[in-house]
């Protein structure tokens, strides 16, 4: 088998001869250009000033042509050339003399036509107020104890202002955000066709990506799609210089990318860490290679002894038509999830879980992590995520839909864990039918075959609606879809829910949502061309919420 760097540059020249071609088939000449002292050839793009394409393809990427190519007095000339003057400069360059010809890739991106003008001041001023203007508006929205609503603020800190009476209570921040590897983006670039080629290196994305995540400077960060080669040379270098704690899960199959759960070490320490790999060589089922990552940390200088916070992060299955994928994922890391934040009193700790759910609002995938059941009797498998609108994936969901031999139960807890369980319910029944406000998991024994139920009552922090207009949020957005699929839910304390219980388990999730960065439609990211963008450097956008630790 080829090594991961071979099969990475294979992908790199079949990225950019894909895209030469298709451009070409649109009607955009190509030039190549015969280098005098290295005897390499290298292609890239000409178009004159009205042309919709205004990028070059680096000339430092080689191709090498035939041999019976390169000693011949041939190169590709731009369609209907009237004069020498029409012949790109960097052709005329070659012309004139003998000498190799070079020039930096900022120079080859702002070359056109020989009669424009070299760029003046004022242009490159212009040039910059553009590219400011392309940047997205987005506030901060804190939760209004008083009106139980949420109201807009210029930035975070406004945030603190208006909590002032939290004391000595603990307050962080949390960030969701998928990357976009860089793998993925060049092995399908037939969804980034908006996008100029220049903006989907990842030497432009990673400055921009590093300086968003600087910027909303948060406590926690759930990353996925993050490439491991370069996680380990550039992403966990740079968040450690932030003051972060890194860990990470790589997916178990070929794809070389997984998710990141980071944390700042002034802020946090870590208890534990439990990677899971949804793959299982024995189950047909579980064939896919998707993971989640699961971390226990305990607050620093807080004055409640022992309290910890459960941050689960993961990256569901794409694929709009495998929902009994999907939910048997889910159910597995919910059962890590139960097994790590479970205390010695028999309650769990608070949870925030964060990813791409690869699932869209009130979806059945989702009314489940938020309601805590689901009874998918007569569910088709292609309903679940409500990604799919197509009459494909209209098979109907197995009972059970996972087999038992995979160890996790319709509580999606492991079956060990829920026998345990139970013995000490059995043990402490007494006392329990006398504490009518007891906060202990609760095993419900009679329960139908098609019946989901998880351990936590989850809120999510985006509303997913406009609250005005009513006009959906989005969280990602290509040349395909514009959708949301990015949540953090949390574990919401009894006076952030209602009191309406989905589960059979009674939970205190003791966090209180302070604030949350807004979202944007789907007409606000194309008013700068989508993602990514000259600012914004994946196709998903960063969510960010503030909680606070209730006593």
């Amino acid at each position: 088998m080829l090594s991961r760097h071979v099969q990475r540059l294979g992908r790199e020249r079949n990225f950019h001869w894909n895209l030469a071609q298709s451009l070409l088939q649109n009607g955009q000449p190509l030039q190549c250009i015969k280098r005098t002292r290295h005897d390499s050839w290298a292609f890239y793009l000409y178009t004159n000033s009205q042309d919709s394409f205004g990028w070059r393809l680096p000339l430092c990427w080689n191709w090498q042509l035939p041999t019976f190519v390169q000693n011949c007095s041939i190169h590709l000339c731009a369609a209907k050339m009237k004069s020498e003057e029409d012949e790109p400069s960097l052709k005329r360059k070659k012309s004139s003399g003998d000498e190799d010809i070079t020039c930096s890739p900022g120079e080859l991106l702002n070359t056109s036509s020989s009669n424009k003008a070299p760029s003046s001041p004022q242009h490159k001023e212009e040039n910059r107020k553009k590219s400011r203007a392309g940047l997205l508006k987005r506030h901060w929205e804190y939760f209004c104890q008083q009106s139980k609503k949420m109201k807009t603020v210029e930035e975070e800190a406004q945030v603190n202002q208006d909590n002032k009476d939290s004391g000595e209570k603990f307050d962080f921040t949390v960030m969701s955000y998928n990357i976009l590897s860089q793998d993925l983006l060049e092995d399908n670039s037939h969804l980034y066709k908006h996008c100029q080629h220049h903006l989907l290196t990842w030497n432009y994305r990673f400055p921009n990506i590093l300086a968003e995540i600087k910027k909303l400077n948060a406590d926690v960060l759930c990353l996925q799609e993050v490439q491991e080669d370069q996680y380990g040379t550039q992403i966990k270098p740079s968040l450690e210089a932030l003051g972060y704690h890194c860990e990470y899960k790589m997916r178990t199959g070929r794809k070389p990318d997984g998710c990141a759960t980071c944390f700042k070490t002034s802020k946090f320490s870590l208890v534990s860490s439990s990677p899971v790999e949804f793959f299982r060589r024995n189950i047909p089922l579980l064939d896919r290679d998707n993971v989640g990552l699961v971390l226990l940390l305990q607050p620093r200088f807080y004055c409640k002894t022992g309290a910890t916070i459960c941050v689960a992060n993961t990256h569901l299955l794409y694929n709009p038509r495998r929902g009994d994928i999907k939910l048997t994922q889910l159910a597995m890391i919910l059962a890590e999830i139960a097994n790590l934040a479970i205390q010695e009193d028999g309650r769990f700790c608070p949870l925030v879980f964060c990813g791409d759910f690869n699932s869209v609002p009130h979806s059945p995938l989702y009314n489940f992590l938020t309601e805590g059941k689901l009874n998918y009797e007569g569910l088709a498998i292609g309903k679940v995520s409500g990604q799919e609108q197509s009459p494909r994936g209209n098979r109907i969901l197995t009972i059970p839909i996972w087999p038992q031999s995979l160890g996790i139960s319709q509580d999606c807890m492991y079956e060990e864990q829920e026998k345990q369980l139970g013995k000490e319910r059995e043990k402490k029944e007494i006392k329990e039918k006398s504490s009518k406000n007891s906060e202990e998991i609760i095993i419900e024994a009679d329960r139908l075959p098609t019946d989901l139920h998880h351990s936590f009552k989850l809120s999510s922090v985006y509303s997913h609606y406009l609250p005005e207009s009513g006009i959906p949020e989005v969280t990602t957005c290509h040349s395909r879809s514009s959708v949301t699929v990015d949540y953090i839910f949390y574990s919401a304390s009894k006076d952030g829910r209602t009191d309406e219980s989905g589960a059979g388990h009674v939970f205190d999730g003791g966090l209180n949502m302070l604030g949350r960065l807004s979202l944007v439609t789907e007409q606000d990211l194309w008013a700068v061309n989508g993602l990514p963008n000259n600012i914004n450097s994946s196709d998903h956008l960063p969510l960010l919420a503030k909680f606070q630790l209730e006593e």
